[in-house]
Parts: C-alpha cells; sequence; structure tokens
C-alpha cells in the first residue's frame, strides 16, 4: 500500500482545529520516534525509512514498527509503507540494532489526530506540534494502491482546502531534518 500523504504549515491553528472537531473527535497522542539506517546510510541513500514508535495515547501505549520505500510520487513524497505493531518496543528495537541498524535520530511529536471518510476514503488528519521545530503541521493522508496516488492526492488536497490550507501551505520538509537542523544549530 501506498501513503498517500500531503504536509501543510498550520498558519491559523485554532482555526483548523475547530473545523478538525467539526468533522470527527481528536485523540491527543504523544508519538516517540527513533529513525534507523545501516551505518553506511544505505537507507537514506534511496530514500527509505526504517523507523520505531511509541505511541502514548489517553487509552494504552503502542509501539510499531514502520518500513518506508523510496517515495512514488516526488510532489507530494508519497511513500510505499509496511507497518506493524510489536509487543515490546525494548526487543523491536534490540532487533533492528541486532540486524546491524543504528539510530539516526530519536525526537518527540505530540499530536492530534482525527479517522473521517472524506471522498469515499478513510482519511487521517493529524495536527503536529515537535518541540523542537517553530510552529504547527497538518498532515493528512490515507493508504491506496498505486494506481490510486494521483486521485487520492487530488482529495486530500481538497480536504486541506476545506481545512483552510492552501498550497502555498504545503511542504514537504521532513521532521527529521528539521531537528537535526535544530540540534546542530
Amino acid at each position: 500500500m501506498i501513503e498517500a500523504e500531503l504536509k501543510a504549515r498550520v498558519h491559523a491553528p485554532e482555526e483548523v482545529l475547530r473545523r478538525l472537531d467539526e468533522r470527527a473527535s481528536g485523540v491527543p497522542e504523544v508519538y516517540r520516534d527513533t529513525y534507523y539506517d545501516a551505518p553506511d546510510g544505505g537507507l537514506d541513500a534511496r530514500d527509505a525509512e526504517l523507523r520505531i514508535r511509541t505511541v502514548h495515547g489517553p487509552d494504552d501505549t503502542r509501539t510499531v514498527l514502520t518500513y518506508k520505500g523510496a517515495a512514488v510520487d516526488e510532489a507530494s513524497g508519497s511513500k510505499p509503507e509496511a507497518e506493524t505493531r510489536v509487543e515490546d518496543a525494548e526487543a523491536a528495537h534490540a532487533i533492528v540494532r541486532g540486524l546491524g541498524y543504528v539510530p539516526l535520530i530519536a525526537f518527540e511529536k505530540r499530536c492530534r489526530n482525527y479517522t473521517f471518510e472524506a471522498r469515499g476514503r478513510k482519511v487521517l488528519a493529524t495536527l503536529v506540534r515537535v518541540p523542537e521545530i517553530d510552529g504547527t503541521f497538518l498532515e493528512v493522508e490515507t493508504l491506496v494502491d498505486d494506481d490510486q496516488v494521483p486521485a487520492a492526492l487530488d482529495d486530500i488536497r481538497a480536504v486541506l482546502a476545506e481545512l483552510g490550507i492552501s498550497e502555498q501551505d504545503l511542504t514537504r520538509e521532513l521532521y527529521t531534518d528539521a531537528v537535526r537542523a535544530r540540534r546542530s544549530a
């Protein structure tokens, strides 16, 4: 499956929050993400990602192992994604390290997630703050087959417009790059 996704900088977070709350109930969660790479940077060199994410929500804590392949849509950065829940976060980290991968970067994201139907698709909209980065972001995504990516991105653009987000607000900036830049400043 492809994670068709667009990300935007949010200039009026309260307004976007209000519009999202009209669509669905938001769930506050804190993500603790650790990205791994081969010692030679092989994953990054081929635009791939390996991540372990522990999500602390109001009702539970869960850990997810994710692999993302190279982008299939250059404008959006949408990527094929394989993801599975793991029972033991420490064991998952140990397995990934045991396979020879090394931690590349770890950081926290404070999120409010909204799941709803839009244009016949199950959509996840996430309002994001990364404490180390200035600003608020909005990610809107849906999982689709390869041949549905352009249409799904059009639908996501329409959802963003309904939330008050313009094309000029879209960004391909990666949280990993922004956090790295902030830490090296």
